[in-house]
């Protein structure tokens, strides 16, 4: 496994890290809670020493799946990064979105970061992934009803107690993280960024770049998309999320796919797969420090680790990047 520095912080995570959205079921249409946990392992095993959770992710499912999967582990060989500011137990600050809990229960989602939430998610988050500590502690979207400097506030205090060692952010533009540094230094921002998916190249990439701050793209195989298994008629299992996602409509996929069987030869010579030649791009775009990988089996799991056995040169970057400049999806 290869690894990058976050910011100007001490944590060397692998660029292959550990998505546990998928994991915890919720909006993917249920996950098995034993084959979560071996994914994790088998991912750590590959030197996966990051993973990345929520609170949101199964309503507190996939942060308990985190916890069991690194029991045994050492603390210090394992990076936990959670999340904050996404809550359906309580009905405070921006009204997100209606969904159904893993039981098919409807839930209203609700962004909210005031500090008082933010210390009480952080001592539930604590509980369930069963350590004393957060290595990256995150919010997860912005809440336009609490100031930014209040949230920050919140987390610069668990900072000082030694219950979280780095603050992040997820989702925010350059303003926004211009205003969170006016109260404590950010180590990276958590974006969406897939090769159909770039609109950070604009401004959020110039920035971290700029000023030191590190970048981890979520959803780079944008939710399946990209494997090159999602074809024109595909059926998705009830409550999951991508059936009402424009990327997942039939001119999309087949577009998709042209583009996809386009670059396949070059994965095919390297002996990998349409995935892992994937990710390797994604590795390769300026700004990018960590690629954030889901996978809800042990195969999944290991074939995403596996993927930087193999290498890119910068040659066939650009010439991937030519023919996706070509792609045209229909919003």
């Amino acid at each position: 496994m290869n690894y990058r520095t976050l910011g100007k912080t001490d944590l060397r995570l692998p660029v292959i890290t550990f998505g546990a959205w998928a994991a915890g079921g919720w909006m993917w249409g249920g996950s098995e809670r034993k084959d979560a946990v071996e994914a994790i392992k088998a991912s750590y095993d590959l030197g996966v020493t990051a993973i990345d959770t929520a609170p949101i992710y199964g309503q507190g499912t996939s942060e308990e799946i985190v916890g069991e999967a690194i029991k045994g582990i050492a603390r210090d060989k394992v990076y936990v990064l959670t999340k904050y500011g996404m809550r359906w137990d309580l009905v405070k600050g921006d009204f997100g979105f209606q969904s159904k809990d893993n039981n098919g229960r409807a839930i209203d989602i609700y962004k909210y970061a005031g500090k008082e939430s933010i210390i009480k998610e952080c001592e539930d988050s604590l509980k369930r992934l069963g350590t004393d500590y957060i290595d990256l502690y995150q919010i997860h979207w912005p809440d336009s009803t609490t100031p930014i400097d209040e949230s920050m506030e919140a987390v610069a205090q668990l900072i000082q107690a030694g219950k979280v060692r780095y603050a992040g952010v997820c989702n925010y533009n350059v303003e926004q993280m211009k205003e969170a540094e006016k109260t404590l230094k950010l180590a990276s921002n958590q974006v969406p960024y897939s090769m159909v998916k770039r609109g950070i190249e604009e401004e959020v990439i110039p920035y971290c770049l700029e000023h030191d701050k590190s970048i981890l793209a979520y959803s780079p195989l944008e939710r399946g998309l990209l494997t090159g298994k999602m074809k024109p008629g595909h059926l998705f299992n009830e409550g999951d999320h991508r059936a009402g996602l424009y990327f997942f409509q039939e001119e999309n996929l087949k577009r998709t796919n042209v583009f996809l069987e386009s670059i396949k030869s070059l994965a095919d010579d390297k002996g990998i797969s349409l995935s892992q030649l994937v990710l390797l791009w994604t590795l390769e775009q300026p700004g990018i420090t960590i690629a954030l990988v889901g996978a809800r089996n042990k195969t999944q799991a290991v074939q995403n680790a596996k993927a930087i056995e193999a290498s890119i040169s910068a040659e066939e970057v650009a010439s991937i990047t030519a023919k996706l400049n070509q792609l045209e999806l229909v919003v």
